[in-house]
């Protein structure tokens, strides 16, 4: 997001904020609701286009709002977006982006509540390893022949049980409403989201043999002083590693594998 968008983001996190920082606004009701206000602005053009017209004032916007959601979904929700569309946007698609972030946060925001957060991150992570090694999953979540009610129905039956069901919530309207991303990418962009709730930096950690309690909680703490911010680690297994570790954050690879090693011998050599 650019310029007047982000600055419409931001608001409108501070504005979720301040809603859930109140323990007798049901977070979990408010995401779905979000969720649906999602899906009718990601589906209706011409109503998001009105509503982010810069050329009409906020409060009219804000009223047509009132008008459409009102008696569909609680009075929280109607406040939200209604303050959303009084802000001006770059763009109109930019506003669906926002109501999707502020559902999502919403049911992270009731697993924090619960305590469950780091099980939802986990979670995450775990499935998103899941998806990347099944060929055949991506490719049935990818089928555009494939209904929502048959790709939701999938993700059910591999989560339903076996995940927190916020876990189970923010997979499965991910699955059934991509909007252009692929599955990893939405996976990634949850995880992120998630590890933002407490101003975290996720650190992916491959190693070839699992890591001990005490091993983890050094390189947490080491990861921690080089950021200056606290670190979730996210950790993978991959014999192929050898040995050592590899940590990727963002875009920055810190690797220290003797596969690493070995390629960076066999590069001079060739050279």
């Amino acid at each position: 997001m650019n310029g007047a968008s982000r600055e419409a983001l931001a608001a409108a996190r501070e504005r979720l904020d301040a809603l859930t920082d109140n323990t007798s606004v049901d977070a979990a009701k408010l995401a779905d609701e979000l969720a649906a206000v999602t899906a009718l602005l990601d589906r209706e053009v011409s109503l998001r286009r009105v509503l982010t017209d810069p050329a009409q004032a906020g409060e009219a916007k804000a009223e047509l709002a009132a008008r459409l959601l009102g008696g569909q979904v609680g009075g929280e929700t109607v406040d939200l977006v209604s303050g959303m569309v009084r802000s001006r946007w770059s763009q109109s698609r930019d506003l669906v982006d926002a109501t999707e972030e502020l559902a999502n946060t919403a049911d992270l925001v009731a697993a924090q509540r619960a305590g469950a957060l780091d099980e939802v991150e986990d979670e995450l992570f775990r499935f998103g390893r899941i998806v990347a090694s099944s060929t055949e999953l991506r490719a049935a979540l990818a089928d555009r022949s494939a209904t929502a009610s048959a790709k939701g129905g999938l993700l059910r039956g591999l989560l339903g049980g076996k995940t927190n069901p916020v876990t189970e919530r923010l997979v499965v309207r991910l699955g059934i409403a991509p909007r252009g991303r692929s599955l990893e990418q939405g996976l990634d962009s949850l995880s992120k989201l998630a590890a933002a709730r407490r101003d975290r930096v996720v650190a992916v950690v491959t190693s070839a043999v699992p890591l001990s309690d005490r091993q983890k909680q050094r390189l947490g703490t080491v990861l921690a002083r080089m950021y200056g911010r606290e670190m979730h680690l996210n950790l993978d297994v991959d014999p192929e590693v050898l040995g050592g570790i590899s940590v990727r954050i963002g875009d920055e690879v810190i690797d220290g594998t003797i596969a690493d090693r070995i390629a960076e011998a066999q590069r001079r050599i060739g050279g």
